[in-house]
C-alpha cells in the first residue's frame, strides 16, 4: 500500500504504485504505559526531552511517565508542572502517571478524584508495593468510581525482604539475597480478588514469573477486572544472564529462569498479558558500576522494546505482526484510556500516527548511540531482526533513521 500525508493529514491509502518486496510494516504508533523519566529530580538520568526523543527512535508516540520523581507527582499541581514541562509538537506524548499514594509512603490515598477530573487515567506507586490491603481496597473503589485504573508493582515486602537476585540457582551462585516468586504471585492473587470486590480496574505492573502467569489466568478466566503486562527483557533475558553480578542486569523484578521466560511468552500470544511495556529505568553509568548491593534496580528499554519483541516472538515461531500491534499499540492505549483514535492504524482525513519499521534489517545495540541520557541497557551487542525508520506524532516526524 501506499500511504499519503500532506500537511500532517493522511490524504490517502490505496494500493501502491510501485510494489516491491522491501516495503516497511506500517503499524499504529506504539504506546508504554511504565517509562520512568525521572524529571524532575534526577536530570542526570534522563529529562523529559530526552526521554520523549529515545520513545520517539524506539517507535513510541506515546508514554505514560511514572510517578516516583522528586517530588513525587501525587497532586494536582505536579501534574499540571509536567504537562507544562513536556516536549511540544512532534515528539512523544507524555502523559503523567499520579502516585496511588501520598509521597509513594504507602499510609495515606492521594485524592485521586481530583487527579481524575485533571485528567489523569493511571495511579501507581511503582518502586513501591500498595502493602496495605485496605489502602488498596479503598485505592479500587476510587478507582471504579472514577473510570481510571491501578497500576500495582506486586512486591510482597514480607516474601520479597531485602531480595536482590531471582531465589535458587541464581542466588546459590552469587550468594546475594534471594528474591522469590511467590512474593509478586501472593500480591497479584489479592489485589486480584480486591478488584473483583470492588469493580476497580487492576493492572498489574511487569510480570516476571509463570506462578504469576496462572494467577492472572484464574483472576480473567473468573471475569475479574485484571490485565498485565510484561517487559521485553523479561521476555527474552533469564537469571544466568545475572550470575556474573553485573548490575546493568540488576532489575526489579528480578531476572527469572527459563520456564518462566516461556510462561510469559505463551501468556502474550494467547492473551493472558495483555500488554508490552518497556519499564525504562534509566540510570547514569557511576551508579550502575557500583557494586551489585548498592547499585540502583533498572535497565533502559525504549529504544529496543520493538526489536527485543520481535527477536523472542520469532524464537517462539510466533510473530504476528497484529499482534505484535494488538499488545505495543491498540491494548496498551485502551488500559491507559488514551480514546478511541488511539491505537490504531491510520484512516484517510485523520491526523498522522504511525511507525514505520523495516522487517528484515538486521541491527546491532550499541547503547552509546541511543537518544536516552543514559545507556544501562542490557542488550548491547545484541543483534536485533528489525529497525524503526520513522516515527510520526500528531503529523509530524518525531524520529527518522
Amino acid at each position: 500500500m501506499d500511504l499519503e500525508v500532506v500537511e500532517g493529514l493522511v490524504t490517502a491509502i490505496r494500493p501502491a504504485a510501485n510494489p516491491t518486496d522491501d516495503g516497511a510494516v506500517l503499524l499504529p504508533g506504539l504506546v508504554d504505559l511504565h517509562t520512568h523519566l525521572r524529571e524532575p529530580g534526577g536530570e542526570a538520568q534522563e529529562t523529559l526531552i530526552t526521554g520523549g526523543a529515545a520513545a520517539a527512535a524506539g517507535g513510541f508516540t506515546d508514554v505514560f511517565a511514572m510517578a516516583n520523581t522528586e517530588p513525587v507527582t501525587d497532586s494536582v499541581e505536579r501534574v499540571e508542572w509536567l504537562r507544562a514541562h513536556a516536549p511540544g509538537d512532534g515528539a512523544a506524548r507524555i502523559h503523567p502517571v499520579a502516585a496511588i499514594t501520598v509521597g509513594l509512603d504507602g499510609d495515606a490515598l492521594t485524592a485521586m478524584e481530583a487527579l481524575a477530573s485533571a485528567g489523569v487515567t493511571l495511579f501507581s506507586d511503582d518502586g513501591r508495593c500498595v502493602d496495605r490491603a485496605d489502602l488498596m481496597r479503598e485505592a479500587l473503589h476510587r478507582a471504579h468510581r472514577t473510570g481510571t485504573v491501578i497500576a500495582q508493582h506486586a512486591q510482597l515486602a514480607d516474601l520479597a525482604g531485602n531480595g536482590q537476585i531471582n531465589a535458587g540457582r541464581a542466588a546459590r551462585a552469587t550468594g546475594l539475597p534471594p528474591w522469590p516468586a511467590s512474593a509478586e504471585a501472593a500480591i497479584i492473587a489479592r489485589d486480584a480478588v480486591l478488584a473483583a470486590e470492588t469493580g476497580g480496574s487492576l493492572h498489574v505492573c511487569h510480570v516476571s514469573t509463570a506462578a504469576s502467569v496462572d494467577v492472572i489466568r484464574w483472576a480473567k478466566s473468573r471475569g475479574w477486572p485484571v490485565t498485565a503486562e510484561v517487559t521485553p527483557h523479561h521476555l527474552i533475558l533469564t537469571d544466568a544472564s545475572a550470575d556474573s553480578a553485573d548490575p546493568v542486569n540488576k532489575v526489579n523484578p528480578p531476572l527469572r529462569g527459563q520456564d518462566d521466560v516461556r510462561s510469559l511468552r505463551r501468556a502474550l500470544v494467547d492473551g493472558t498479558i495483555d500488554a508490552i511495556a518497556t519499564d525504562h529505568a534509566p540510570h547514569t553509568r557511576q551508579s550502575k558500576q557500583r557494586p551489585w548491593i548498592d547499585a540502583p534496580f533498572g535497565m533502559t528499554g525504549l529504544e529496543t522494546a520493538l526489536g527485543v519483541v520481535v527477536r523472542a516472538l520469532l524464537e517462539e515461531d510466533a510473530l504476528d505482526w497484529q499482534l505484535l500491534a494488538r499488545v505495543m499499540s491498540t491494548r496498551p492505549a485502551q488500559i491507559g484510556r488514551l480514546g478511541p483514535a488511539s491505537g490504531r492504524l491510520p484512516q484517510t482525513g485523520a491526523v498522522a500516527d504511525f511507525v514505520l519499521v523495516e522487517e528484515r534489517s538486521p541491527v546491532r545495540v550499541d547503547p552509546s548511540r541511543h537518544l536516552s541520557r543514559s545507556k544501562n541497557s542490557p542488550f548491547g551487542g545484541l543483534e536485533l531482526p528489525c529497525r524503526v525508520l520513522r516515527t510520526v506524532v500528531g503529523g509530524r516526524v518525531a524520529f527518522e533513521a
